[in-house]
């Protein structure tokens, strides 16, 4: 069985579960569940999203609930099965679980993909990279589209693939980390609103939301508080003290209720504009516009950026930390 929601124990697996990704990141060899969550999402979207709209919208909710559920049921049983073997068995179960929800590493690592190139000069190369990690059309893209696309892209997945399992992790143990990454590989895959998934789709857009509501405020907040702490904060000091203000206006204009959070935030403390022109498929869709342009995009907001994520998941961490240890004490 996963160990206790909220404890100190579960607290230790996290970090041990953090530290287990920077090192080794997902390898290729290794099996992923996200792979196979993918799946299972392919073959019962092909195979249900089909009828009248209101019937796609209502298989689409059972996709979601079935998807979900078995997720987590499966992750529960296993892990219940491998600690009745042996404890330890189950604690390394669980923390190769944990592991697996977290993409510091993966996220750095394709940042980064997109970096070399572009100090090397090769914006070929950067545009294949950027392609990889963004649904927008790339074979365009200058270099400081390319680096819009990039920061947006880091500030968005420190939510997806970091701050948002941790949360729900410390909350439910690996089962609902699981869980959750089943959410949000739902919302990636059918939860478009392009004719094909607008109804088929609903349902695995709007719990996405719901559980990306509270982690994308906290890692907005969080990456505040980390800037503090950075070297270029000393000499930012206006900027960041706005940054508060600027990101409670701007991020209600982004198309999604949560990823306007840690992109505002992020645009506000880089001190560059994010947002605007996006081309999917030929077509242009303009998105809202965030923070103020006191800088030009340029490959050295990458590098910031990703810095801006490590302070955010290290806050977001010690917060967690002082709540797990502050419920245990009352317990």
């Amino acid at each position: 069985m996963s160990v206790e929601p909220l404890s100190l124990a579960l607290l230790a697996l996290l970090l041990g579960a953090v530290v287990l990704d920077l090192l080794i990141g997902d390898p290729r060899w290794l099996p992923h569940p996200v792979v196979a969550m993918g799946r299972l999402i392919d073959a019962l979207e092909r195979s249900w999203n089909r009828g009248s709209p209101k019937a796609r919208r209502l298989k689409g909710f059972l996709l979601t609930g079935c998807v979900v559920a078995l997720v987590y049921a499966l992750a529960w049983s296993v892990l219940t099965l491998l600690a009745g073997l042996h404890p330890w068995l189950g604690l390394g179960g669980e923390l190769l679980l944990l592991a697996s929800a977290l993409a510091i590493k993966g996220l750095r690592d394709a940042a980064f993909a997109v970096a070399g190139p572009l100090v090397r000069g090769d914006l070929a190369g950067a545009r294949r990279a950027v392609a990889m990690i963004v649904g927008r059309d790339t074979d365009t893209l200058d270099e400081a589209e390319i680096t819009r696309a990039t920061v947006e892209t880091v500030a968005e997945n420190t939510v997806d693939g970091i701050t948002a399992p941790l949360f729900w992790a410390l909350l439910g143990g690996a089962p609902l980390a699981l869980a959750y990454k089943a959410v949000n590989t739902l919302d990636s895959m059918v939860g478009h609103r392009s004719e094909r998934y607008v109804d088929f789709g609903y349902a695995s857009a709007r719990l996405d939301d719901l559980a990306n509501w509270v982690p994308a405020r906290l890692t907005a907040l969080s990456m505040w508080l980390a800037a503090l702490a950075l070297p270029e904060a000393r000499w930012q000091g206006v900027r960041r003290q706005g940054a508060l203000a600027g990101t409670w206006r701007d991020a209600p204009g982004h198309p999604s209720p949560n990823a306007g959070w840690p992109e505002a935030m992020m645009a506000h403390l880089l001190g560059v504009q994010l947002g605007g022109i996006n081309h999917y498929h030929g077509q242009v869709s303009e998105r809202a516009r965030m923070g103020e342009p006191y800088e030009s995009l340029r490959v050295a907001h990458i590098e910031r950026a990703v810095r801006h994520m490590h302070g955010a998941w290290v806050v977001f961490f010690l917060s967690m930390a002082g709540v797990a240890w502050a419920w245990s004490a009352t317990t």
